[in-house]
């Protein structure tokens, strides 16, 4: 495999206990509840809403049902996801996000001041996005946030 960039490697007190968990499936989390049209009993929220936090602390992950979103939307997102991953570094930086943008590509994230093994690309739904400058209520500026758009692939923005 060869040489690991010490920017990757985790202090032995933040590395991950070695002792194995027996698991008989991963947490499913409902949300019909919250995808129905009907306006939903506010104590089936908040069970959902404690169902949610449960997985969250005890497994840190969780999959979803009855979300309401369209097999071949997930599907396209899916493959636009894999071809711009799968670019090279050089073609993914040129939507890097930066001082000016939040959003857009990201792989030097760190936890624990430690580099993580990921790449990300964040995007908000509402473009452009208004946020005050400050969280002074009597400073009244704001700046408009947008997502980059990668020329590649096209079904990706």
């Amino acid at each position: 495999m060869g040489e690991v960039d010490p920017a990757f490697i985790q202090d032995p007190q933040h590395r991950p206990k070695l002792n194995t968990i027996q698991a008989e499936e991963i947490p499913v989390i409902d949300l019909s509840p919250i995808t129905h049209d009907s306006v939903s009993d506010p104590s089936s929220i908040e069970g959902l809403v404690k169902e949610i936090g449960s997985a969250c602390k005890e497994w840190g992950f969780f999959q979803v049902i009855n979300h309401g979103v369209p097999i071949t939307l997930r599907q396209n997102i899916e493959q636009g996801s894999r071809m711009f991953f799968g670019q090279t570094l050089e073609e993914k930086r040129k939507v890097r996000r930066n001082e000016f943008s939040p959003y857009g590509y990201y792989d030097t994230e760190h936890t624990k001041n430690v580099r993580d093994w990921k790449e990300v690309f964040d995007f908000q739904v509402k473009d452009p996005t208004f946020i005050p400058v400050t969280s002074d209520e009597h400073d009244d500026r704001i700046t408009h946030w947008t997502n980059q758009s990668p020329q590649y692939p096209p079904n990706f923005r």
